[in-house]
């Protein structure tokens, strides 16, 4: 069994690493190492889209993935390229001006998107757009309506991190930077807000 310790490593580090000891694997089992949350949920969530079996144990505060790659194993790599768009919110302001006026336009427009005819991909809440997506959020309901209706909602770990609110993420998943990179990569168009 190979091992890779990607433990004291920040995200997405430890899943790019995962990714590219897969790819480098015809078969056989892998095990990896990290010492937090995200990390865990962020290297389990690449190994479910690659197809493959994996187990996950904790010991001595340290995450053990024990991931399972057979020859005939589907790899989902390749990603069709997706007509709608991604739309890329890094702020929880809509434009440059007035404060007011930008939370105003921003609830306007997340409302709107939830009665448009086509409905992005996957939404990527970056930076201060991540306050949209935690408890209180005025936006909150029309998040959870475009994501009832099959929109990837997603909010940057580190975001939430650095603005100390990870505990109140309301709506979506919480993701790391090589996800974003992914889901923008596999869109033919990408908004940015």
């Amino acid at each position: 069994m190979k091992k890779i310790d990607c433990s004291g490593m920040a995200c997405p580090k430890p899943v790019i690493m995962t990714k590219k000891e897969l790819e480098s694997m015809e078969s056989g089992e892998l095990e990896v190492i990290v010492d937090n949350d995200a990390a865990r949920e962020n290297v389990s969530k690449l190994v479910k889209s690659m197809g493959l079996s994996y187990q996950v144990f904790e010991k001595e505060k340290l995450f053990h993935i024990i991931i399972k790659k057979e020859e005939s194993s589907c790899e989902c790599e390749i990603e069709q390229i997706s007509s709608r768009p991604v739309i890329l919110i890094g702020s929880d302001k809509f434009g440059v001006g007035d404060d007011k006026l930008g939370t105003v336009l921003m609830k306007s427009y997340l409302y709107a998107l939830t009665e448009a005819e086509v409905k992005p991909t996957t939404i990527l809440f970056v930076n201060s757009g991540v306050k949209l997506v935690i408890e209180g959020s005025d936006v909150l309901e029309s998040v959870k309506t475009l994501e009832s209706m099959g929109v990837e909602i997603y909010a940057c770990g580190t975001c939430l991190d650095f603005y100390n609110i990870k505990d109140k993420l309301s709506v979506g998943s919480i993701t790391n930077m090589y996800t974003i990179v992914e889901k923008m990569n596999s869109a033919s168009n990408t908004i940015k807000l």
